[in-house]
Parts: structure tokens; C-alpha cells; sequence
């Protein structure tokens, strides 16, 4: 295939032709498609969509229009929007069968199969509460999400069930269902023997879904985040949250369009390659709802590989993919990517991750695809700020303005003083997208939700337009690949090993992943350790992208400041210096 080298877009001579006020006063205008409206949420005046679905079912409704038109590609599977909404209504009613109603909680441990969407729409819809679990977590890591959710049912795939079930006796399940078991199950119910497998779903009955009660601000998800104490925290998402994100993506393009001086774009499906796990607020939130409601094709991967990235790129001609800078770069720099064709692709966008400021342009110039970015975190249910087209290409360090019904501020030290555009200080969150709060964690949850507000620890600026860029991230975070890492979850390993006194996780850079972990620790006197063995011991417990690239050693005790914290910023300027010395 010719390969794709277009030029930089050329700026439309007046461009831009709106200012971003414009375009909010003008769209956002009653009985325009975002008309904002002031609702109640927890006590708090804020700002929504007024055209916005009301809740998940009204998304399934959404989604039973588009029909006949393909919704999910897994392999050789194809599953229509009418074959996926009739296996939710056959879900449903097996969970209502099985006593799930209003407020319970539903485990979901599974990789990304057409199932997936299909219990988490199903358990919402109820009125349940959906909780999707990471799918590399250990067996361990997932039996503590399972005890703290206090799950009364587990729907998992053979390979995740295998790794609970040796500790499912210590756990609150009444029930699980498990997909795709190839041999005898013990202790769980074939999720086929309720609706089928995949193929077999347009023959089930075109069945209405079982009532439920379920108003806007209600539970949707407990949605698992790692904390700085070490275990992860259940963020509480709402209906209203999933739903925002609907709204707020069309925002996007809307307000790109108007930048140029075009009119509305006309609504239109896309065909996404979905190359993040469902389990990330990326793919739950900002991917799938967009797609139910607007009648976009999903295409899952099995797991990422770029050659079947790009085969399938061609073979369905896929319009839009992304997640994480990481795959971007990969599609970028595969040696055989002009073996294919993939001219079809429109846009690449990302979020979740650092990303070069180069990758804006690279995209551009290799694809001919617009990049997109933004901001969000679990706490806001993914898209706060979004980034995209000519904006981007103009402010490539940038992840963008906030959405119309967001609000971002930059506080000082103190919480509370609100400080002058271009100043870096803490980056505060409001609107109808963040979550309730976190589950069962009262004291965690006053320290970052405040009035409306989250309290995002990232460190940022916003400039006189209100474009919002991240200057650094919460302290003991790293984001590999898009994949959150909290420093204290792994030195607390490390501690376990009876040689090591001191340890500390920090983020080097990797040109692809964003950063990679990598320890500092310091061992007992009498004691040894080499860096395979400590590798080996954290791979044991935890799953395999937190174990440390690298584990340096050092005779001294790790250093510190005054108050005895840890100078994490030497220990990093000190592997920094040692990865880039030998690339």
C-alpha cells in the first residue's frame, strides 16, 4: 500500500473563526442541541446537559434503533445492535431470576469479549450496581475487590474465574456465571446456558427489558482506582456520569466544526478499534456509551497486537482508535505498516497517559488522521477537557478546554484560593461528571470530593482561554501505557522480602509507554538480594505491568527531607539518567 505522508494541515485563513465563548453561548443557547440546564446533584447547584439520556436504559433504547447494523467484531463474530439488545433483556432476566435488584453489586472479571458490554448494560439496567475488575489483576487482587464491593454475583471468563476460585469460598458470592469454559465447572453456571453464546443471540426472543426504578443520580458502577494507601478505592459512578460522556464527546466535534467556521457536523456512526480494556473509564465510559447511542461498531482485540491492529484497521475499515499514546506509536512505527491499508482512519485520540508533544504531528504526517486528547481520571467518569483537531495541532502540550458543563480551577496549597490564569497549582474538578464518591471509604472520600468538587492531586495551569495543561500528576502515580501504577501498592511488596529495608517506586520515561516503574531499595546489612529475585518476588503478588523494569541498589539508606519523606525526585533523576545513558 502507498504510504501516507500528508503535510501539516494548513490553518483555514482566519482561523480561529469562533472564539470558544462564542461557540459555548451559541450552542449551549435554549432549545439548542446543548442547552444546559442547573440540576440538584448531592445538595449541589451544577450544571448538565438538558438533552442528555436520563440513565442506561434510556442508552439501550438508544441502542435498539440502530437495528440490524453491526455492534461488536470479535474474530469471526459479529453481534448486531438487536442481537446485543435482546441477550441484555435474556441477562437481565436471569439476574432478576437469580434475586439481583436495586443496589446490588455484580462482579465483572473479564477480558474484552462481546459478553462484557452485554452484563455491564445488563446489571444497570436493573439497577444494579456493575463492578468490572481489572483483568490482570491476581487472584488476590481481584478476591479483595470481590470482598470490599461486596459482590452477590460474579459473571467472569474461564481464565479470570480460574484465578478466583481458589479463594471464592471466603467471599460474599451467592452466585457466579462464567463464560467460556471449556471444561467442567465447579461452584459456577455457564453464562451460555442462561442467554447463548455470541452467534446465538439473534434467535433469542425480541423480549422488553424487566422493569426497574432508576433515577439519574443513582448508582451505576463501583469502578476501581488505586489510592496512595496502597488498595484500590472504589470510585461510585452514577448513571448521570455514563451518560454525560455522550453528550460531551458530540461537544467535541461540535465545537471543532464551529472553529472553522463550518456547520454542525451531521451525526454519524463510526467503526472503532477499541484497543483498551473495557474495565478502563476510556472504554467503559468515553468509548461505550458513545457507541450505544450513536450506532457505532465496536471491533475488540483478543489481547493488543499491532499487525492484527492494522489487519483489522483495513479489513473493516476502522475510522477511529487510540486510548493510550502507546498505540499511536506502535501503529506509527511498525516496520510493516505500509503493508496495509489504512487510509481510513479519521482520527486517533488518546488520554490516560503522558504523551510527546511530536505525537500530535506524527499522526498528522503518517495517517492523515486528526489527534484528539484529553483529560479525565475514574473520579470524573473519564472526559473532563477535550482536545482535538486544529486546537491540538496549535497547542500540542495541552489537553484541552474543559466541556461546557465542566469546571476547572487551579487551587494553592490551601485548598481553597483560586489563582490567576498560567500559575501551576492543583487542579480542581467540577460538573455532572464526577462520581459520587468512593465505596466505603467515608474519610477518603471527604478528602477529595469538596462541595461539587474533586480534588485531582495532577498539578496544572490554565491559560486566558481556559485551555487546561498538566504540568505534573499526582505524586506516587505512574502511568504506564496507560495503566495507573501507585508507588506505595508495590514498595509495600517489596518490604515483604525479608532483605529490603527502604524501597521506593518511581516513573522513568519510555518513549511509547509514557514511563516505565522502576525501584531504588536498600537491603539489611548480612542480607542479599539480586534484582531477578525482587523482580520475581513482586511478579508473584502483583500484576505483571506493576513489577519494576529496573531495581537499582543503593548501600545507604534512601534519602529524605526534613520530614522524612522520601526525595523521589533524585531517586527518578538518577534512573533517568541511568536508562537514557544506555539507549
Amino acid at each position: 500500500m502507498t504510504e501516507i505522508t500528508a503535510a501539516l494541515p494548513t490553518i483555514p485563513a482566519g482561523w480561529p473563526v469562533h472564539t470558544l465563548a462564542q461557540i459555548r453561548e451559541e450552542l449551549c443557547a435554549p432549545g439548542m442541541p446543548f442547552e444546559m440546564e442547573t440540576v440538584m446533584i448531592r445538595g449541589v447547584p451544577t450544571r448538565a446537559w438538558k438533552n442528555a439520556l436520563p440513565d442506561l436504559r434510556g442508552v439501550l433504547a438508544a441502542a435498539r434503533t440502530h437495528g440490524a447494523a453491526d455492534f461488536l467484531v470479535y474474530g469471526e463474530e459479529r453481534v448486531s445492535f438487536d442481537a446485543f439488545h435482546r441477550a441484555v433483556a435474556a441477562l437481565m432476566a436471569a439476574l432478576a431470576a437469580r434475586g439481583v435488584g436495586k443496589g446490588d453489586r455484580v462482579a465483572l472479571a473479564m477480558r474484552n469479549l462481546p459478553e462484557w458490554p452485554v452484563a455491564f448494560m445488563a446489571v444497570c439496567a436493573l439497577g444494579a450496581i456493575i463492578v468490572p475488575l481489572n483483568a490482570w489483576w491476581t487472584g488476590e487482587e481481584l478476591a479483595f475487590a470481590l470482598e470490599d464491593s461486596g459482590a452477590k454475583l460474579l459473571i467472569a471468563d474461564a481464565d479470570r474465574w480460574m484465578r478466583i476460585a481458589p479463594q471464592a469460598a471466603g467471599l460474599p458470592l451467592q452466585n457466579v456465571v462464567v463464560s467460556r469454559a471449556s471444561g467442567p465447572l465447579e461452584g459456577a453456571e455457564r453464562l451460555e446456558d442462561l442467554i447463548g453464546a455470541p452467534a446465538s443471540w439473534p434467535a433469542l426472543p425480541d423480549a422488553e427489558l424487566p422493569p426497574a426504578e432508576i433515577a439519574s443520580d443513582d448508582p451505576a458502577g463501583i469502578f476501581y482506582t488505586s489510592g496512595t494507601t496502597g488498595r484500590p478505592k472504589g470510585a461510585l459512578g452514577t448513571h448521570r456520569n455514563l451518560a454525560t460522556n455522550i453528550m460531551t464527546s458530540a461537544w467535541s466535534g461540535a465545537q471543532s466544526a464551529r472553529r472553522r467556521g463550518e456547520g454542525l457536523p451531521e451525526p454519524r456512526p463510526r467503526v472503532i478499534l477499541l484497543a483498551v480494556p473495557f474495565f478502563h473509564a476510556t472504554a467503559f465510559s468515553a468509548t461505550l456509551m458513545g457507541s450505544l447511542a450513536g450506532g457505532s461498531r465496536l471491533v475488540l482485540l483478543h489481547k493488543w497486537d499491532t499487525l492484527e491492529a492494522m489487519r483489522l484497521i483495513e479489513q473493516e475499515r476502522v475510522t477511529m482508535t487510540g486510548g493510550v499514546p502507546f498505540i499511536a506509536w506502535q501503529l506509527i512505527e511498525h516496520p510493516d505498516r505500509h503493508k496495509f491499508d489504512l487510509s481510513s482512519l479519521e482520527a486517533i485520540a488518546y488520554g490516560g497517559a503522558p504523551s510527546a508533544p511530536e505525537l500530535v504531528s506524527a499522526i498528522w504526517q503518517t495517517f492523515g488522521a486528526l489527534p484528539g486528547n484529553g483529560w479525565g481520571m475514574t473520579e470524573t467518569s473519564a472526559t473532563v477537557t477535550h482536545h482535538m483537531a486544529e486546537d491540538y495541532l496549535n497547542r500540542p502540550s495541552s489537553c484541552g478546554p474543559a466541556a461546557p458543563v465542566a469546571s476547572l480551577e487551579i487551587r494553592a496549597d490551601d485548598g481553597v484560593t483560586v489563582l490567576p490564569p498560567n500559575t501551576v497549582g492543583e487542579l480542581w474538578a467540577s460538573g455532572p461528571m464526577i462520581v459520587a464518591g468512593y465505596w466505603n471509604r467515608p474519610e477518603a472520600s471527604a478528602q477529595t470530593f469538596v462541595d461539587g468538587w474533586v480534588r485531582t492531586g495532577d498539578l496544572a495551569k490554565l491559560d486566558d482561554e481556559g485551555f487546561c495543561t498538566i504540568v505534573d500528576r499526582a505524586k506516587d502515580v505512574i502511568i504506564r501505557g496507560g495503566e495507573n501504577i501507585y508507588s506505595i501498592e508495590v514498595e509495600n511488596v517489596l518490604y515483604e522480602h525479608p532483605a529490603v529495608t527502604d524501597a521506593a517506586l518511581v516513573g522513568v520515561p519510555h518513549r511509547t509507554l509514557g514511563e516505565e516503574p522502576a525501584a531504588v531499595v536498600c537491603l539489611a546489612p548480612g542480607t542479599e538480594a539480586g534484582e531477578d529475585e525482587l523482580k520475581a518476588f513482586v511478579a508473584a503478588r502483583l500484576a505483571g505491568f506493576k513489577v519494576p523494569v529496573r531495581i537499582a541498589f543503593i548501600a545507604e539508606s534512601l534519602p529524605r527531607n526534613a520530614n522524612g519523606k522520601i526525595l523521589k525526585g533524585e531517586l527518578k533523576a538518577m534512573l533517568t539518567d541511568s536508562v537514557l545513558a544506555e539507549t
